[in-house]
């Protein structure tokens, strides 16, 4: 599929990314949108007049050309929605945006991908928390997610770095520039053990509206979010409330009450929106990484001899790591119905456990 399109098909006006996959499962591929009559388009549903006219006089094509020179000359990873490199995690929320620009090392398709998000006017309590968080991290193979934002996000990436920890910064702009210019140094550390992401192409500003698009990517890509410290008027808060949205684990510090920037932390777990945790060593409990130091040969003597086709291949996946629902359902290849019933099987059986956020591990 031409990399050309694919940008293109990104660039067009008043279609995003919900249309845009629209028609890139109906047409295949997005050249072929490209090449669509207006007949064709308006068979799809929601598209209308305006957007069919939209596509078929658009210089997407053109303004895509222009990009990827740049593209091209600072070796910039393209991740396509229908690709195999697009991260899985991103793809099952579904507001996911059909194009990720990447420039780094880190596997966005990490066993274990943690977010670490709060607010920009991090207290010495917050960058303490920080510090010991990835700490307790280090030695449990994560990639480390923020937004390289002032505060939480950049202790969170510095103190990554500092325990080379792979930490991936996701930007509100293009990957032609740093903001803030301050973490330029930072950045240029994080390329080489991390990386910097974006939905944004090059010469993107870093407008006030991007932030919260940026938020949904941290929150979508990542396993769990963990909120350090926020006000409750915070980007912290989109960011859990996104993950909260997408079904995934939300965790937070509580604070003190007449503390401004602990407030959006208790808010999150008066709320029942965040797990609370006292210390960075509740992360890995409740995520019940711990427990999965048991060996395959372990687990084999308790596995019976009258599993089914679809039982023993959920087994297989899961001897590697324990794996998100929707993960192993893309794994498997199994509609959603048969698999719920293997894994309740299973479970009852007492081969494998359900932990937080639809997460299956074997016993």
């Amino acid at each position: 599929m031409s990399l050309v399109h694919k940008i293109a098909l990104s660039l067009i006006k008043g279609v995003g990314p919900m249309f845009s996959k629209n028609l890139l499962i109906h047409f295949g591929s997005a050249e072929a949108v490209f090449k669509a009559t207006k007949e064709q388009i308006l068979k799809i549903e929601g598209i209308g007049e305006i957007r069919a006219n939209a596509i078929l006089h658009t210089d997407a094509i053109q303004k895509a050309e222009e990009h990827l020179s740049f593209i091209e000359k600072h070796k910039i990873e393209v991740l396509f929605y229908a690709d195999d490199n697009y991260p899985k995690r991103l793809r099952n929320c579904y507001d996911a945006p059909l194009l990720l620009y990447y420039k780094g090392t880190a596997n966005l398709n990490h066993h274990r991908i943690v977010s670490i998000v709060g607010t920009r006017n991090a207290t010495n309590y917050g960058k303490l928390l920080c510090k010991q968080l990835v700490e307790i991290l280090q030695p449990y193979d994560v990639v480390i997610m923020s937004g390289l934002a002032h505060g939480i996000d950049a202790a969170a990436h510095k103190e990554s770095l500092n325990f080379e920890v792979p930490t991936v910064g996701v930007l509100g702009h293009g990957l032609d520039r740093i903001y803030p210019a301050v973490h330029k140094e930072l950045t240029q550390k994080m390329v080489h053990n991390g990386g910097l992401l974006t939905e944004f192409l090059p010469g993107t500003n870093p407008d006030r509206e991007n932030f919260p698009k940026r938020n949904r990517i941290i929150a979508g890509i990542s396993d769990v979010t963990v909120v350090v410290e926020a006000s409750i008027k915070g980007g912290a808060l989109i960011t859990a409330e996104l993950a909260n949205s997408y079904n995934k684990d939300v965790y937070a510090f509580p604070g003190r009450v007449n503390d401004e920037f602990s407030e959006g932390c208790n808010f999150l777990i008066k709320t029942n929106r965040a797990g609370l945790i006292n210390h960075p060593k509740d992360l890995i409990y409740y995520l019940g990484w711990d427990d999965e130091q048991a060996t395959k040969t372990e687990v084999q003597s308790q596995l019976p001899f009258n599993l089914s086709k679809d039982e023993q291949q959920i087994v297989n996946i899961l001897r590697d790591n324990p794996i998100h629902v929707d993960e192993l359902s893309l794994k498997t290849n199994l509609p959603q119905s048969k698999l719920v019933i293997a894994l309740l099987t299973l479970e009852m059986q007492g081969i494998l456990i359900s932990l937080p956020g639809k997460i299956y591990k074997l016993a």
